[in-house]
């Protein structure tokens, strides 16, 4: 992998929470059957509420995960949300680089609280807001805030100084040797898509490619799938959940995974992939907010847009391999 290898453990994200004072909570939830795990939970989270008040709300949109929240208030003002890590995610979540996401995003005001963890899952705020779709994303007043939350995440300093480096390449090398040890794979192969062999050829020539772009590492959220950003209206803005693949990695392809998610996930309309004109609008609302909030001088220039634009539709072409990734072996 050469330079390209470190990812996380090359750069260390650093909350300014320390993760050991994190409570680690002994119990385990059955996927099959949530709710008794997850009063047990509440139990030990809320004490003071009476058992036979609380509410419970299963969320269905999860594609890998199940999330439960828990409440006494209607209005789910105190609501705690319990997910459930889904079967087989050990193989390409690292699951305290999660927790490490999760502390690090909320020191900067871009993740809620994160209560406890447990055997097979996390516990943590719950945030008020819609879950967006497809047709959210598209809207200017939404686009703008989500590429100024894009920019917060992406102006999160590395710890000391540190230079990161993306993450991306040994990610998409653990995504192909999960494919090449899966038995049942062939079965399961669309007729006319390229052999495991054409894709190993083609990771290796964007890997060579990619990276003489010059666009910057920074901390990316990775997976800005519609439903993973949450419009609060009342407040006006959105925050970005679910941080399971957050980490450092390409500026341009966190912006290129969001523009892919505009098809929406489970039956994806390419059609709604954002043109020029829809793209270039949104770089410009992300690049005046990365450069306020990197203090840079001087008006923003439309060579600059122009760049993030070539680059961002370059980026576009890896950023489609997690998509490959979770069709075929989840």
């Amino acid at each position: 992998m050469g330079e390209e290898q470190g990812h996380i453990d090359s750069c260390m994200l650093h909350s300014q929470s320390d993760s050991s004072t994190l409570r680690s909570l002994s119990i385990s939830v059955d996927e099959q059957n949530v709710i008794p795990g997850a009063l047990r939970l509440i139990h030990e989270l809320r004490p003071d509420w009476n058992p036979q008040d609380v509410q419970t709300k299963l969320f269905t949109d999860g594609l890998t995960n199940k999330l439960l929240a828990c409440f006494v208030d209607a209005k789910m003002d105190d609501a705690v949300l319990v997910r459930i890590y889904g079967k087989r995610t050990e193989l390409f979540v690292n699951r305290e680089d999660e927790v490490t996401s999760f502390q690090l995003l909320g020191a900067h005001g871009c993740a809620p609280a994160l209560y406890c963890t447990f055997q097979n899952g996390l516990c943590y705020q719950f945030m008020r807001g819609l879950a967006l779709g497809p047709e959210h994303v598209r809207d200017t007043q939404i686009f703008r805030l989500i590429a100024h939350e894009m920019a917060r995440y992406h102006c999160i300093p590395a710890h000391n100084g540190c230079i990161p480096k993306s993450g991306l390449w040994q990610k998409l090398d653990k995504y192909l040797s999960i494919l090449n040890i899966d038995e049942g794979l062939p079965d399961r192969w669309p007729a006319g898509a390229p052999s495991l062999k054409d894709l190993e050829n083609e990771l290796s020539w964007l890997k060579k490619y990619l990276p003489t772009l010059e666009s910057p590492i920074v901390l990316c959220h990775n997976d800005l799938l519609c439903k993973n950003v949450i419009y609060n209206e009342e407040e006006g803005h959105v925050r970005f959940i679910d941080y399971e693949y957050t980490g450092y990695n390409y500026q341009a392809y966190d912006i290129a995974n969001h523009f892919n998610e505009f098809a929406g996930v489970s039956e994806p309309d390419y059609r709604l992939f954002p043109g020029r004109q829809a793209q270039l609008h949104w770089l410009r609302h992300y690049l005046e907010a990365y450069r306020r909030m990197k203090n840079e001088e001087g008006d923003l220039q439309e060579e600059e847009v122009e760049d993030l634009y070539a680059q961002v539709n370059q980026f576009v072409l890896v950023s489609l391999w997690p998509f490959f990734f979770f069709n075929f072996t989840v």
